[in-house]
């Protein structure tokens, strides 16, 4: 069962950002519901959208991150920094999507001879943070690992201390649910228990009061923005509104706008940990362009 629900936890992450990838960046809720009405299918982005060269099934520049750490993670069989920082500095190199204010700086401190753990950017985006599915999958039995290898990838990145505290908190959310906890639980536990003193507490604590809000007007009031200090209550909300429903818990990401990928992805991981992939529409799985190649590289790695 925990080999199953490991491998789902990479598989719904990478789906959400899929699935985020035609409304992406759109702050106005009203402009999604009128462009695309409910978003419970994967879209092409539109011709002025961020990721306008990208076609339906494709990812973010998030998802597209993932993929190279799940590729690196397949390879070494372990987490390697080197090897990732290699293959992320690779995919960038003529890259056809979005390349954002993060990475433009990372890739600035590595052609300047920083060391991939120094190299990352100050910036705050839970995008960093958003990538580690891999890692719960590869490390899903050894939690020291896991969450030093969270806190590594989401540094050479996004060096920001927060972020990665962010990365640590959703890894060890996750490695509490395949251990049998439920995710509203975990993520309560585990706040009360490591994170007391942390901003990460408070932020809990208003996402988990959220709880019997409509989801569009939540994330409206916490921020819809890519900064961890408004999308991790954001994350946090979703995951207990609909801890039963992953594909809603998506489709609610997209419609409240805004960065709906790095909300996502998180969400994604944390649910598919605890219900499986049997609640995501197999449109979405099937309709991934890299599905096959996907599959094959988390079955190497669980």
């Amino acid at each position: 069962m925990m080999n199953d629900k490991k491998k789902a936890s990479v598989l719904a992450s990478m789906v959400a950002d899929s699935l985020a990838l035609g409304a992406h960046w759109i702050y106005d809720t009203g402009k999604i519901s009128k462009e695309f009405g409910r978003v419970d299918r994967l879209l092409k982005p539109m011709p002025d959208s961020f990721h306008a060269a990208k076609d339906k099934g494709e990812f973010t520049h998030y998802g597209d991150q993932t993929l190279v750490l799940l590729e690196s993670v397949a390879h070494c069989g372990e987490f390697d920094m080197k090897d990732f920082s290699n293959r992320w500095q690779a995919l960038f190199s003529g890259y056809k999507g979005y390349v954002d204010q993060a990475t433009k700086v990372t890739l600035q401190n590595l052609a300047q001879g920083k060391k991939p753990i120094e190299a990352g950017s100050a910036s705050s985006d839970l995008a960093g943070a958003s990538r580690i599915s891999p890692l719960v999958c590869r490390y899903a039995r050894d939690p020291e690992i896991l969450l030093q290898s969270a806190r590594d990838q989401t540094r050479m990145t996004h060096n920001h201390p927060i972020v990665v505290e962010g990365a640590e908190f959703f890894a060890a959310v996750c490695w509490r649910i395949l251990r049998g906890e439920a995710p509203v639980a975990a993520i309560r536990n585990l706040a009360a228990d490591e994170y007391k003193n942390s901003p990460l507490f408070d932020w809990v604590e208003k996402g988990l009061e959220s709880r019997d809000e409509e989801s569009v007007i939540v994330i409206g009031r916490f921020g819809q923005s890519c900064h961890i200090n408004e999308a991790f209550s954001s994350v946090v909300h979703l995951i207990t509104r609909y801890e039963r429903n992953l594909k809603e818990a998506l489709i609610q990401s997209v419609m409240a706008g805004g960065d709906s990928s790095g909300r996502g992805m998180m969400v994604g991981m944390v649910l598919g940990a605890y219900l499986g992939t049997q609640d995501l529409p197999a449109e979405w799985i099937s309709g991934l362009k890299m599905e096959k190649e996907i599959r094959s590289l988390i079955d190497k790695i669980s």
